[in-house]
């Protein structure tokens, strides 16, 4: 019903250090801190609601009012109008946010990556993110996976032997989902894979896996090119997972990582060059500031 806030905490702990006000109508954002097990990570949660209004998702996807108002007159953003107010449904807005993400290159990347890691000094305590998303025995040097389908499983077994899954099975569907919607394949020979949806119950906290098939497979990236390295995370929170997805990109288009996750000769070197070109575009972030 308009007007009416509703929702609940979701989670493992739900006491509320924050609350973003005044964002979303009719329903709002709330905000809730949560300690990791094992990783030690304060982290922000932005918890899953209905509706987005013109300011939240504005705030949201990083652009200004002005920016959205535009994209509506142009029919490029999914929005519902009720009286004279716009309207976001959430679940949509992920969805289109995560394939605009994955079409920029170039500037427009940097340019979105760089907003984004202004918005993620506020929720996280540190710029890097890799480290603590990269749990111990997050990568595959050798997957035997042969087919789409044979890697998503691949995939998900790996995350699962980390002991960061609660449910694999509907983690597996949920991914397949996403898939037939649209390919996370990626030009350049790596891909993406991730929840359309936030569903945080499946997983205990964000989480990356990388895995490196021994021969590339057919994946669906639009270059028609096979693909050879997979990056598989979820997030329990919406932005850190938007950032996630932007910061991945610019890893594989402005480092050579790509080529340094192909030569490593092992799991532990493959980890090693994700983190220093993490930490290279972040510097070269710092001096463009």
């Amino acid at each position: 019903m308009a007007g009416k806030t509703t929702g609940r905490w979701q989670g493992r702990k739900a006491p509320a250090k924050a609350f973003l006000s005044n964002l979303c109508q009719p329903v709002r954002l709330g905000l809730g801190y949560r300690r990791t097990d094992g990783l030690r990570l304060r982290v922000l949660t932005i918890m899953s609601f209905q509706l987005f209004n013109l300011e939240a998702v504005a705030d949201y996807l990083n652009l200004t009012p002005a920016d959205v108002e535009e994209r509506v007159k142009d029919r490029v953003i999914p929005f519902e109008k009720r009286g004279n107010r716009l309207v976001f449904r959430k679940e949509e807005i992920d969805a289109w946010a995560s394939q605009r993400i994955m079409g920029f290159s170039g500037e427009r990347l940097a340019a979105y990556h760089e907003k984004s890691t202004r918005h993620a000094r506020t929720i996280l305590p540190h710029e890097t993110i890799l480290p603590e998303m990269l749990a111990a025995g997050a990568m595959d040097s050798a997957m035997t996976s042969k087919t789409k389908a044979s890697s998503l499983r691949d995939l998900v077994e790996l995350a699962d032997k980390t002991g960061q899954l609660n449910d694999p099975k509907t983690l597996l569907s949920s991914l397949e989902a996403r898939e037939e919607l649209c390919s996370t394949g990626m030009p350049g020979g790596f891909a993406v894979p991730h929840l359309r949806v936030r569903e945080p119950y499946l997983f205990e906290t964000s989480f990356l896996v990388v895995g490196r098939t021994i021969q590339p497979i057919h994946f669906g990236a639009s270059d028609g090119e096979p693909t050879q390295l997979f990056f598989l995370f979820c997030c329990q929170d919406d932005r850190l997972h938007l950032h996630t997805l932007a910061r991945l990109c610019l890893l594989a288009t402005k480092t050579k990582v790509l080529d340094q996750l192909r030569d490593a000769p092992d799991a532990e070197a493959m980890r090693a060059a994700l983190i220093a070109a993490e930490q290279e575009i972040l510097a070269e972030s710092r001096l463009r500031e």
